[in-house]
C-alpha cells in the first residue's frame, strides 16, 4: 500500500506538468489578447504594456519564465485585467468561498442521494421507486440556470424564508448558504441516486449477500455492512470529478446568488483573455481533480477488501 501511494503521488507531477504546458500554449494560441478589448492605444503605450508583462518575448521564453516562477515560488503571475492584483490573491480570496459552497452541496447530494437510491432499490417497482427516480430525472434534466431563479422566486420572494442573495459574511449569516447549496446539489443528488439504486440492485443479487442472509444475519446488518458498503464503489468513483466540478463549475449559482467564488473569475478571465488568471484557475481545477482521484483510489480498498494494491 505504501509503495502504491508513493507511485501515485509521483505520477501527479508529470500529469500536472503536461496539463500546465498544454494549457499555456493553447490559451495563447486563441485569437485576441488580454489588451485587445482596451481602447485604442498608441504604439508606444502598447509596446510598454507588452514589455511590462513580457508578452513581447518569444512564447517559449514566456513559458520558461512562467514555469520557473510557478515551480520555485508557486507564483501564478499578475492578472492582466485586475490591475494591482496577482492571480494568487484573486484565487486565494475566492477559492475558500467556492470550497465552502461546493463541499456543502456535495455532502447534501451524497447523504440524500445515497439514502434515496437505497430506498428506491429496496422498494423496486413501487411508488417510492418511481417517485424518487422521477425526481432524479428532473434534477438531471432541468439546468441550474432555470432552477436557481425559480428557487429565488419561491423561497425568497414569495415565502420569505431565505435571503435571495449574499454570502455567509453578511448579516444574514449561514442562511445565505442554504439555497445556493441545495440548488447546486440537485444534479449531483440525482446522479448519486441513480448510481446508488443501480449498484444496490446489483449487489442484492450477489452470492455473498445471499450467503449473509443464509447465515441468519439481520436485514439491517446485511444492508449496511455488506450491501451499502459494496454498492458505494461507483458512487466513490463519481465523487472524484464531481468534487472538482462542483467547486469550480458553480458559475451559474455564484452569479444568481452573488457568491464571491472562483467561478466568476473563471468566466471573466476567459472573456477578457486574461492568460494568467485562466491558467491559474485551470491549474486549481486540475489539481483538485487529480488529488480527488487519488483519494478515490485509496478509498477503494477500504470499501472492498477484494481490492488490493500490493
Amino acid at each position: 500500500m505504501g509503495k502504491f501511494i508513493v507511485k501515485r503521488l509521483l505520477s501527479l507531477i508529470p500529469t500536472m506538468f503536461l496539463i500546465v504546458t498544454f494549457s499555456f500554449f493553447v490559451i495563447r494560441l486563441a485569437p485576441g489578447g488580454p489588451f485587445s478589448s482596451e481602447r485604442k492605444m498608441t504604439p508606444e503605450v502598447e509596446r510598454n504594456i507588452m514589455h511590462k508583462y513580457h508578452l513581447d518575448e518569444p512564447m517559449i521564453k514566456q513559458y520558461l519564465r512562467y514555469m520557473g516562477e510557478l515551480i520555485t515560488k508557486g507564483d501564478l503571475g499578475p492578472s492582466y485585467k485586475n490591475k494591482d492584483y496577482t492571480v494568487n490573491q484573486l484565487i486565494g480570496q475566492s477559492m475558500p468561498n467556492s470550497m465552502i459552497l461546493g463541499v456543502t452541496a456535495l455532502l447534501i447530494a451524497l447523504v440524500f442521494g445515497t439514502l434515496a437510491g437505497l430506498i428506491a432499490a429496496l422498494k423496486q417497482n413501487s411508488w417510492a421507486d418511481y417517485t424518487l427516480m422521477s425526481l432524479a430525472s428532473l434534477g438531471i434534466s432541468i439546468p441550474l440556470f432555470v432552477v436557481a431563479p425559480i428557487a429565488v422566486l419561491i423561497f425568497a420572494m414569495k415565502l420569505h424564508w431565505l435571503p435571495s442573495s449574499g454570502w455567509i459574511t453578511s448579516r444574514a449569516g449561514l442562511t445565505t448558504l442554504i439555497m445556493p447549496a441545495m440548488t447546486l446539489a440537485l444534479p449531483y443528488f440525482s446522479s448519486i441516486t441513480r448510481l446508488t439504486r443501480a449498484s444496490v440492485l446489483e449487489v442484492l443479487r450477489s452470492d455473498y449477500v445471499r450467503t449473509a442472509y443464509a447465515k441468519g444475519l439481520k436485514k439491517s446488518t446485511v444492508l449496511f455492512r455488506h450491501v451499502l458498503r459494496g454498492s458505494l464503489l461507483p458512487v466513490v468513483t463519481y465523487l472524484g470529478p464531481a468534487f472538482a466540478g462542483i467547486v469550480t463549475g458553480s458559475v451559474v449559482i455564484e452569479q444568481v446568488f452573488l457568491v464571491p467564488g472562483i467561478g466568476n473569475y473563471f468566466v471573466k478571465s476567459a472573456l477578457n483573455r486574461d492568460y494568467t488568471l485562466i491558467l491559474g484557475t485551470v491549474i486549481v481545477y486540475s489539481l483538485i481533480l487529480v488529488i480527488m482521484n487519488f483519494i478515490v483510489d485509496l478509498l477503494y480498498s477500504l470499501l472492498d477488501p477484494r481490492i488490493s494494491y500490493q
